[in-house]
């Protein structure tokens, strides 16, 4: 059996992938691909037609999408169960990964870590319009994702899930940011939240080496 991640150090779907995949201790081979490069290898394109990543092989099977990524590691892989077997609760889980999606991802990440941090360091202006608009789009998502988080502990109940790991990526970029930790500590679940992803080994051994993250 072989497993191989195709993925990008500063993705953070990439992270999300990695996130599940350790949380599961599935060995795997991991494979560098710059989405945004002109020169992306043909021979990836042949997996995932859109250039996106993460991707993952497993033996002949090919498969990208991040949501189709994580549950098929959850479902194939043994370990703890990382979506909850009560159908309300799993309900939720899905809710709150779209939610993230959804509204989660652009402002927090692209708009406001990507003009904060990441664009001055390599040298690109930082659109402060951008940042603006981000910080009020991502108040209205934390907001949202406060109201649902379960009272103690993960973000569906006492328990890790999917939904934990594909937001820790994006709160972990966001909250790098002033804009982001002054969100994010006006918000008590999701802060407690926050401090006890943070302790999970997996966090630490997928964190990438990323500025101010």
């Amino acid at each position: 059996m072989t497993v191989t991640l195709y993925a990008y150090q500063y993705s953070v779907y990439s992270w999300v992938a990695r996130l599940v995949l350790q949380e599961k201790s599935v060995a795997y081979n991991y494979v560098e691909v710059n989405p945004f490069a002109p020169d992306t290898p043909a021979e990836y394109l042949l997996r995932n037609p859109f250039r996106r990543v993460p991707t993952l092989v497993h033996d002949e099977f090919v498969l990208y999408e991040t949501g189709a990524i994580t549950r098929y590691i959850d479902d194939v892989f043994a370990g703890d169960a990382l979506r909850p077997a009560d159908r309300r609760s799993l309900a939720r889980m899905a809710q709150i990964i779209s939610i993230i999606d959804a509204y989660g991802y652009w402002p927090m990440v692209r708009q406001v870590y990507s003009n904060r941090i990441f664009r001055p360091r390599v040298g690109l202006p930082v659109n402060e319009d951008d940042v603006r608009i981000g910080i009020r789009s991502a108040e209205r998502t934390v907001a949202a994702l406060e109201e649902l988080a379960h009272p103690h502990g993960y973000l569906i109940d006492t328990r890790v899930s999917l939904a934990d790991l594909h937001l820790a990526p994006m709160i972990a970029y966001f909250a790098a940011t002033d804009e982001g930790r002054t969100v994010l500590t006006r918000h008590r679940k999701l802060s407690a939240w926050w401090s006890l992803i943070q302790t999970r080994p997996a966090f630490a051994a997928t964190k990438p080496d990323l500025p101010g993250a």
